[in-house]
């Protein structure tokens, strides 16, 4: 568990270091409207929403190379109880492990959006029920959005369960 914080630690400075002085757009405030550098926080959100659409119904499909695609190259996940996970390859064996567990039903819930041109930050909520037990299992991400090759893609993905419960037979 203390390497688990300490990885978590160093993760949330690492990014908090990299908006130092950034532009960030908070959607507590979003007009809708492109603003001067014709970035429209709105628009992407909308974007990203529907990309995590394709995210949990791949999980569901058991679709793995779409699942794939959706990370840039030098992805990074900090799956709960685990090491971190960095790069494309080592991010689709950890995927392969979820849908051979059986992915019956997963969808995401944004809460909190915010970010510029470079990055995207897609704070939310989830639901995730898999297994021969359909265990049913809620918590919380963090997605962390970058461009490659002009598409948007995940950087860095975070999330944390809440305790599992077994669905009712």
């Amino acid at each position: 568990m203390k390497k688990s914080f300490v990885s978590l630690l160093a993760s949330i400075v690492t990014l908090s270091a990299a908006f130092v002085g950034s532009d960030l757009q908070a959607t507590s405030a979003p007009t809708g409207q492109a603003g001067a550098s014709g970035f429209d926080l709105a628009a992407m959100k909308m974007v990203i929403e529907a990309n995590n659409r394709r995210f949990t119904a791949a999980h569901v499909k058991g679709d793995q190379a779409t699942i794939d695609d959706m990370f840039t190259l030098d992805a990074k996940c900090l799956p709960p109880g685990s090491d971190p996970v960095v790069g494309r390859a080592a991010i689709a064996k950890l995927t392969a492990e979820y849908i051979a567990g059986g992915v019956a039903e997963f969808r995401e819930e944004t809460t909190d959006f915010y970010g510029n041109e470079e990055l995207l930050i897609d704070q939310g909520k989830y639901v995730m029920v898999y297994g021969k037990e359909h265990t049913r299992e809620t918590g919380k991400y963090v997605n962390i959005w970058r461009k490659e090759e002009g598409v948007w893609k995940i950087y860095s993905n975070i999330w944390n369960t809440n305790a599992p419960e077994l669905a009712a037979k």
